[in-house]
């Protein structure tokens, strides 16, 4: 039986993982968080007005729930080479292979894209009202930084897992780009 690759999105790669899925579980990345701490200047904002798109960084006592999603062997070439190319295009994230519990029960190793704090486009320790305001107005190569919020939020909650931090996030930016409309 071809078991496959696991691959853990925890936010764009969890509602567009844009390569073939063979099966997606929610799992739970232990020791781990995504927070709004990578500067976009490709996808969700430019060089000129940075927006900013979840990193996986460690973090001790928290965990990361997202989706582990398997691609069978004969696609995993390039499928991966794929992903690399989406994820890893200004190297602001290092892969990774992290151990996963997913939620039927099995325990995995998957890849996934982690932080680098070293890079230049690392934005930690940003207050949500920071985030907000530059959310609410970078758009880049994959449109507005605003939707990709809110696909995630309505992701997450959709798949049943609450994230009461980037709710409150997306509530922030509704206000503000409400305000300037």
């Amino acid at each position: 039986m071809d078991d496959g690759f696991w691959v853990f999105g925890y936010g764009s790669l969890m509602w567009a993982p844009e390569f073939p899925v063979a099966e997606s579980v929610i799992a739970q990345a232990d020791g781990w968080r995504r927070s709004f701490c990578l500067r976009s200047i490709r996808h969700r904002g430019t060089e000129a007005c940075p927006g900013l798109v979840l990193g996986l960084e460690p973090h001790p006592g928290r965990d990361c729930t997202g989706l582990a999603l398997r691609v069978e062997d004969s696609l995993w070439p390039g499928v991966i080479a794929a992903i690399r190319a989406r994820e890893l295009v200004t190297e602001a994230y290092r892969e990774a292979l992290v151990p996963l519990a997913l939620a039927d029960g099995r325990r995995v190793e998957a890849v996934t894209y982690v932080m680098r704090p070293d890079h230049w486009q690392y934005a930690a320790g940003l207050s949500p009202d920071e985030q907000a305001a530059i959310i609410a107005l970078a758009c880049g190569g994959r449109g507005p930084n605003a939707d990709y919020l809110y696909n995630t939020v309505a992701h997450l909650a959709q798949l049943g897992i609450p994230d009461d931090d980037l709710a409150d996030l997306a509530a922030r930016v509704r206000a503000l780009r409400d305000a300037a409309a």
